[in-house]
Order: C-alpha cells, then sequence, then structure tokens
C-alpha cells in the first residue's frame, strides 16, 4: 500500500510538473525590468506574445509632457509616448517555459533586437535581447507584479 501512494505521489507531482512547464500562457501578467524602471504587460495575439509599456517610473519630462520615443529611427515614430508602446513582438512558444523568435525594442538607444524569454518560475522571467546568436547578448531578469 505504501509503495502504491508513494507512486500515486510521485505520478501527480510529475504530471504537475509537466503542466507548469508546457503552459504557454504562463508568461501572460504585467512586469518590472531589472531596473524597476517600467512595467510591461504580456499578452496574446492569436498565437503570438507581446509586450506593452503600461508603467514609467519616470513618466514625464521635465516640462511634464509625457517621455516620447525621441531615439526610434524612423522619425515620424519619435513622437509617440513611451506608455502603451509595444516592445515585445512576435513571441512563440516553444515548450518547457520557452519563448523564442520574438523581438525586443530598446527605447533607450531605439534599436530593435531578437530576443527569446525564458519563465524561470511563476514570478521570474529571463529576457535576453540580442543580436545574431543568443550567445552575444544581455539577460534581463524581470519579477511579475500581476498575474493574468
Amino acid at each position: 500500500m505504501k509503495k502504491f501512494v508513494l507512486t500515486l505521489v510521485i505520478s501527480l507531482f510529475t504530471t504537475l510538473i509537466s503542466i507548469a512547464t508546457n503552459n504557454p500562457d504562463a508568461v501572460l501578467g504585467v512586469w518590472k525590468n531589472g531596473e524597476g524602471t517600467g512595467l510591461v504587460q504580456i499578452y496574446k495575439k492569436g498565437e503570438r506574445y507581446f509586450g506593452k509599456i503600461v508603467w514609467l517610473k519616470i513618466p514625464n519630462n521635465p516640462d511634464g509632457t509625457p517621455r516620447v520615443d525621441v531615439n526610434n529611427p524612423e522619425e515620424k515614430l519619435r513622437t509617440q509616448p513611451l506608455k502603451g508602446l509595444e516592445n515585445l513582438r512576435n513571441f512563440k512558444f516553444v515548450g518547457e517555459n520557452k519563448w523564442e523568435e520574438g523581438n525586443i525594442y530598446d527605447p533607450k538607444v531605439g534599436k530593435d533586437y531578437s530576443c527569446e524569454m525564458k519563465l524561470v518560475d511563476d514570478n521570474t522571467l529571463e529576457v535576453r535581447g540580442y543580436i545574431g546568436v543568443s550567445v552575444f547578448g544581455r539577460t534581463d531578469v524581470w519579477k511579475r507584479q500581476v498575474k493574468k
């Protein structure tokens, strides 16, 4: 009987872990970037995942006007507000708590990078931006603020 109960407990635990690592929507919610300067809401469009800036630690310029995307390489987009800006685009869930094939836009420098995300635990997301190959990149650790 003890073996049966132990086998059952191990089986349930293994099933729960498998479900947790294969939930494409586990990334949905609001995340604080590593610097603590912004919050990004990750949401789903179709089968892909996107994110937009929903809060900024410094939302306004010294003159009181909302901060805008002044470093955008496209001149016509330099007046768009940073709050509401879609900075994560087109991520695909690939299993094992990983989302790949996406892009991240860094408004501080006005550049777009290839990006992948990995959910380390329920409240920790590693966001890795890179050029060309993932090895040549930088990882930022985001913390969950709100779960969807």
